[in-house]
């Protein structure tokens, strides 16, 4: 049993990466492994940018690996009955990984560590898309933090220099299985390519991320956010990079963990509402209107050329976001659970915890939210942010047409139901 896996999931890199660093230190070899989990991808359109994406990043670490004589051992399925196969092979003698947060993951990982548990096979799992994990930020009693600001104050006092030190990766012939695999088109998985394409990420906006970070037309993001997700590039280097230059741009990766504690300590804020005495609100869920929101026809340009970037690109600016959030929960009383669906659909860099934990941020519903009587006014916010119309027009090609819609809502009136919906309907705790 000379041999061990490397399974490859939200860490599509060789460099800087712990799990298969400790791989190639077992003093065993190494074959790594993707798995296309036809759990996720019978969710998807044939066309989803995601997938292009991890396919070439998958190409990528497969050129990388048969410069040494290895290759990516690629497969499709249900990875539980893809692992019961694979250890079929007597020689080798564990699995690394790098661990997962979402409950999905932790259900199938948990899966596959019993089978290797009674087969007598090592599961070894590590720490890598995160600088803190599961319960190492948690109040002085033990508990999660439930509110950002505490839980950044503690993040930051953790902190230290040496935890982004680079996990370096042996890449040498005698670390790696000398195999040759051939992995499968976007075609034989039931993919074809996608239109759209991931843009490369930058870090050199951070030094003025805190000035320029409102501002939609200016188009100042790093584009980090679908790299983080896939894990492209590590936590690590990001922050090995930024750390002394922007303390608001880590502030953003702070939330991110944040987030992704919250979900781990509560994972039901998927089905539900975190704060509970929201859940008598009662919702218009008017499909007709919910429409026009995707669309980006809802006659408020702020929240219409959001809509339509998402669409056509697969990415919104982040102030963005928070207005068409806003506008689908406050003026149109859209449950935001529809319109977490629908980024989930759309967005590339489309993460469970972040997604889940923003949404009710913005309808008011989740931890540390904004209050339930703060409603955007989405066209003060476009003059405010937008106010030469440069985003607007770079992606409402009619906004001076007749055909352009009028609003779907009176702010003022909309504004008003929504607080007295909301009045209405909070549980008492």
């Amino acid at each position: 049993m000379e041999n061990v896996y490397f399974w490859f999931r939200r860490d599509l890199r060789l460099k800087d990466n712990v799990g298969l660093m400790n791989a190639t230190n077992s003093g065993k070899k190494v074959q790594c492994v993707f798995i296309f989990d036809t759990n996720i991808l019978d969710q998807l359109t044939e066309d989803d940018a995601r997938v292009t994406f991890i396919h070439d990043q998958l190409s990528s670490i497969d050129k990388a690996l048969k410069e040494i004589g290895s290759s990516l051992l690629v497969r499709k399925g249900n990875p539980f009955e893809v692992w019961k196969e694979l250890l079929t092979d007597k020689t080798f003698s564990g699995i690394y990984v790098n661990r997962d947060y979402e409950p999905y993951a932790r259900e199938r990982d948990k899966q596959v560590y019993k089978y290797c548990e009674v087969n007598g096979i090592s599961y070894c799992s590590f720490k890598d898309q995160v600088i803190f994990e599961r319960k190492e930020v948690v109040k002085d009693d033990g508990k999660p933090y439930t509110v950002y600001t505490p839980f950044k104050k503690k993040w930051r006092s953790h902190f230290r220099k040496e935890m982004i030190n680079e996990a370096k990766v042996d890449l040498t012939r005698e670390k790696f299985i000398q195999k040759q695999n051939n992995i499968p088109s976007l075609e034989e998985i039931g993919f074809k390519r996608s239109s759209i394409t991931v843009k490369d990420y930058t870090l050199h906006i951070v030094r003025d991320y805190d000035l320029t970070r409102n501002n939609p037309a200016a188009d100042k993001t790093s584009y980090l956010s679908v790299h983080l997700r896939f894990g492209t590039i590590s936590i690590r280097e990001i922050i090995r990079q930024t750390i002394d230059l922007n303390a608001t741009f880590v502030d953003e990766l702070i939330w991110r963990e944040f987030f992704m504690q919250i979900l781990f300590h509560f994972p039901d804020v998927i089905t539900n509402n975190f704060r509970r005495k929201y859940d008598g609100i009662q919702w218009r869920n008017n499909e007709l209107e919910f429409k026009k929101w995707c669309d980006g026809n809802t006659g408020y340009p702020m929240v219409d050329a959001g809509m339509r970037q998402l669409n056509k690109t697969g990415y919104m600016h982040n102030r963005v976001r928070m207005v068409v959030a806003s506008f689908l929960c406050k003026h149109l009383l859209v449950d935001w659970k529809w319109g977490e669906a629908y980024f989930a659909e759309k967005l590339l860099d489309y993460e469970l915890s972040s997604n889940n934990g923003n949404w009710q941020w913005a309808a008011g519903s989740g931890c540390d939210a904004s209050p339930y009587f703060r409603v955007f006014n989405p066209t003060s916010q476009q003059e405010k942010f937008d106010p030469k119309l440069i985003y607007i027009r770079r992606w409402i090609d009619d906004i001076d047409e007749l055909t352009y819609p009028q609003p779907i809502v009176d702010h003022k009136m909309a504004r008003e139901r929504a607080i007295k919906t909301y009045k209405d309907g909070i549980l008492n705790e």
